[in-house]
């Protein structure tokens, strides 16, 4: 292949690279698009909280108050139906892998003789009021790191409330509920108070 050849070759490929190049830019000069100032149709985009590193602000659902004036014995006693396996609720029933529960509801964690409490459940001391019981059936490992308890919890507001309102149900002294408004606070001191009105 001689110098000739060879230099139509290279002017072939020019010619092809040039050809490919003018198309570009004419497209461009043809369909030439300016940015617009604004949509035409604008979109209401609800932008996310940021998370600025505060404290969360959670969605505040019924009080505790509000569930257990609510809640059903009848429903409760039914979602227990899951706790059996552990506990038993009879007045003087014996103990299972769990304490008795009879009059659970005010009494003082931790004082069923003859069981074997987690040292962790004994260190909380208290009584256990609504506040507690609904906290501890929840997730039992999250309110008492060290519990024995293996149980996953109630994910449930309503189901731990009418769990709690059963368990109230099983004493012949119990516990008056906390009224719609008090606060976790109150309610605690009245749950003590009545604790040791019923220890005198």
């Amino acid at each position: 292949m001689d110098s000739f050849e060879l230099n139509k070759i290279a002017l072939a490929v020019l010619v092809t690279l040039l050809v490919i190049i003018g198309f570009n830019n004419l497209g461009d000069i043809i369909f030439h698009e300016e940015p617009l100032e604004k949509h035409a149709y604008p979109i209401e985009v609800e932008m996310a909280a940021v998370d600025t590193g505060g404290e969360a602000v959670e969605e505040e659902g019924p009080s505790l108050a509000q569930l257990l004036a609510e809640a059903s014995v009848e429903k409760g006693q039914k979602v227990f139906k899951k706790c059996q396996a552990c506990h038993t609720v009879e007045e003087g029933g014996r103990n299972g892998t769990g304490p008795n529960l009879w009059n659970v509801v005010g009494r003082p964690k931790g004082a069923v003789a003859g069981f074997g409490y987690s040292d962790a459940l004994l260190a909380t001391g208290g009584n256990w009021t609504y506040e507690d019981l609904d906290r501890f059936l929840a997730k039992p490992r999250d309110f008492i790191p060290g519990t024995k308890m293996a149980f996953a919890g109630l994910k449930r507001d309503s189901d731990r409330a009418d769990v709690i309102l059963y368990l109230r149900s099983l004493s012949h002294d119990q516990l008056a509920l906390p009224e719609v408004g008090e606060t976790a606070e109150a309610a605690a001191e009245g749950a003590a108070a009545a604790s040791e009105e019923a220890t005198q």
